[in-house]
């Protein structure tokens, strides 16, 4: 069993992203959900952002530092699109993170200081022709280029947050077969 944290996306803590931590659950992790919206969730992605430039990204990073401090520190870190920022800052910053599930996202490892942790794999997942993951495409590659344990899932398709069952964008086929991979990564960690 592995912990898990399991960071939402610029909509909220969606019933979606509670459902993909259910299915997590289900297959026998621990998984924590932190909000960092608190409590509020938005009807589009552009209003979600629009929450999240009020709040500014750095806090938003931030705030979901300061969720994982009374967690276990060997937790694997999954973000979902915007969660993605505080997910991979603490996987290549915390020590003792077992791994990083970056899912529709990925960010240069640069912004979060030195390179990656030898320690720490990581999976990046998105659509191939996903307009918002073309701006991480790069990242995403230099990432796995660099690192032996670090792969990268492309699924054929042009939508953004796919996992998320209560939102439009979700595909149940490449939303099952994320949730199938994502076990499997979490079952090496424990």
């Amino acid at each position: 069993m592995a912990e898990v944290v399991l960071f939402h996306h610029a909509q909220g803590l969606t019933p979606g992203v509670a459902a993909f931590a259910d299915e997590l659950r289900a297959a026998g992790h621990t998984v924590h959900t932190p909000d960092l919206f608190e409590g509020r969730t938005f009807g589009s992605l552009e209003e979600g952002l629009g929450h999240v430039e009020r709040i500014g990204f750095g806090e938003l990073t931030e705030r979901g530092v300061r969720a994982a401090d009374p967690l276990p520190r060997d937790a694997v870190y999954v973000g979902f699109s915007l969660g993605v920022l505080p997910a991979q800052k603490l996987a290549q910053t915390r020590a003792g993170a077992r791994g990083a599930l970056l899912v529709h996202s990925c960010i240069p490892v640069s912004e979060f200081g030195a390179a990656w942790p030898d320690e720490v794999p990581v999976q990046v997942h998105a659509m191939e022709a996903d307009p918002f993951f073309a701006e991480d495409a790069d990242a995403a590659h230099a990432l796995v280029s660099e690192r032996a344990d670090a792969e990268l899932f492309l699924y054929p398709g042009d939508r953004h947050l796919f996992a998320d069952s209560s939102l439009p964008d979700y595909d149940q086929d490449a939303a099952g077969l994320l949730t199938r991979r994502a076990v499997d990564f979490l079952s090496a960690r424990t």
